[in-house]
């Protein structure tokens, strides 16, 4: 994906983004949000989008929020306000050059987001550089499918990529490169098993 092609695709997102995907990407949201929970500490959300898995993350944890689209950010400062989370913190910021110190977090979600950003490789590094040690890293995301009327369906909306703002046919190898990284549990996600649920640990 091209960063203009994100940019404008999720400016033209932001109005309708939670009535679009609320009830549909729920699921991944919930259980990422309940990992983290449990786990504790200091939590990093990548692509926090218009905000929607902020009220469910329970008090005990620190989180910040982070993501590259100005207009998203606004919508989740609003709920922010409306539910009155000072844990929360929010920031303007490029997945793929985090501006945070190594080993800063013990918890990195990446809902949906690394079939967007251009360099997902990139992100991923960086993602992995901020975790501490043990550190837990969350994905959600479609990936593409190996056969199928999904696989048929992946390439009739393939040329529509940078209109959407996201891959369709994005390999699930281009998440499980990093070395530091190791897989501890993959999953497919309801409705219907069309998302993946992934967690690697920091080494």
């Amino acid at each position: 994906m091209k960063a203009n092609a994100v940019t404008a695709s999720y400016k033209r997102w932001a109005p309708v983004y939670d009535s679009v995907f609320g009830r549909l990407l729920h699921e991944g949201r919930q259980r990422a949000a309940g990992h983290a929970t449990a786990r504790g500490g200091e939590v990093l959300e990548v692509g926090v989008g218009t905000g929607l898995a902020l009220p469910l993350y329970g008090p005990g944890v620190k989180i910040t929020g982070i993501d590259f689209s100005a207009e998203m950010l606004a919508r989740a400062e609003e709920k922010v306000r409306q539910h009155g989370m000072e844990n929360v913190t929010l920031r303007q910021m490029d997945a793929q050059k985090l501006d945070f110190p190594d080993a800063s977090f013990d918890t990195v979600s990446a809902m949906h987001v690394l079939s967007v950003v251009p360099d997902p490789e990139q992100a991923l590094s960086e993602i992995a550089r901020v975790c501490r040690p043990g550190a837990h890293v969350l994905i959600t995301n479609h990936f593409a499918a190996d056969k199928g009327a999904l696989k048929l369906a992946e390439r009739l909306i393939q040329p529509l990529q940078h209109h959407l703002g996201w891959q369709a046919d994005f390999p699930i190898a281009r998440v499980l490169g990093d070395p530091r990284l190791r897989m501890v549990e993959r999953r497919p996600l309801p409705p219907l098993g069309v998302m993946t649920w992934l967690v690697l640990e920091r080494i």
